[in-house]
């Protein structure tokens, strides 16, 4: 993914969603295409049209901050598109690091998730791919996958890849296109943030590839830091669960997140989650995962 072409389809994006009227302009002229001209949000951002189209064209890597401020007002966004938009411009002036060694979970943060008995965890690395997880956060999210698959980087799951191309998983979110939508614009700014990140850049163009949903979402360029809300799931086992999600990110580099899930007090949710690890009271995993698994395909 060139930082370059990421940008200006980033700001076309945005430049499309914006009408006249929104920022205050007269709509005049036919036009051709929707959204803003670009020399209408050159005006609003205060450089040169001339200047706004090398941008968008990506033949300009050298955008001052106060530029690309000027051009985060004109097009109204949000805090997280705004630090996305930064990300873009930077990558093509800063080297970044490539991740090139397996990414592992660190001891204490895998000490941390066995230690919630009653709360299904799970560790996710910076792409979205399954570094860990305990009991309950396995047989919540994939009891149909091997416990120990997190394991192995040749085996790990990624939450994105199952979200569309495993049919456990979609069945498993009542709403699925909220849940896609979210999940693309983490990624999204993960992308932003990793211009050089190769086995990003391969899991983005297997999704595109597979995944006709995937791709109409991705070229809307969604942006978002999801670090809590809902999710809504009809799991195999339990029923319907309407759960909070917390995610908690280590003060450190490695891009991990730990994502947590939980009930309301008192609410059906509570009761059906504490169900989940009554067939294995242990967080060995290899008995609850042969369990789970005779579970799902007795369904197909």
């Amino acid at each position: 993914m060139s930082s370059h072409s990421e940008l200006g389809e980033f700001l076309r994006v945005r430049r499309a969603a914006l009408q006249p009227e929104d920022v205050g302009l007269l709509n005049y002229g036919i036009r051709r295409v929707p959204g803003l001209r670009r020399e209408e949000l050159a005006m609003l951002a205060g450089v040169s049209n001339t200047y706004y189209t090398r941008l968008e064209q990506g033949l300009s890597n050298n955008a001052s901050e106060a530029v690309i401020e000027s051009i985060a007002r004109a097009l109204d966004l949000s805090a997280d598109e705004r630090a996305h938009l930064f990300n873009l411009a930077r990558s093509g002036t800063t080297k970044r690091r490539t991740v090139t060694k397996p990414d592992k979970v660190r001891p204490g943060i895998l000490r941390l998730i066995q230690s919630m008995s009653d709360i299904p965890a799970v560790v996710l690395g910076r792409r979205s791919e399954v570094l860990a997880w305990n009991g309950m956060g396995h047989r919540l999210v994939a009891g149909h996958l091997d416990f120990a698959a997190p394991r192995t980087p040749s085996t790990r799951p990624n939450m994105t890849r199952m979200l569309f191309l495993d049919r456990h998983t979609r069945e498993l979110y009542t709403r699925w296109q909220e849940e896609a939508t979210r999940a693309v614009a983490s990624l999204r700014l993960v992308a932003g943030r990793s211009a050089d990140d190769q086995e990003l850049a391969s899991l983005v163009g297997e999704l595109t590839v597979n995944s006709d949903e995937f791709a109409n979402l991705w070229s809307r360029h969604p942006v978002e830091n999801c670090m809590s809300g809902l999710k809504h799931m009809h799991h195999p086992e339990v029923g319907h669960l309407e759960l909070n999600f917390e995610v908690l990110t280590p003060p450190d580099e490695s891009g991990h997140r730990i994502l947590m899930y939980t009930a309301d007090p008192g609410t059906p949710a509570a009761e059906a989650l504490q169900l989940l690890p009554s067939s294995d009271t242990g967080l060995g995993g290899e008995a609850r995962y042969a369990r789970a698994t005779q579970t799902f395909q007795a369904t197909l």
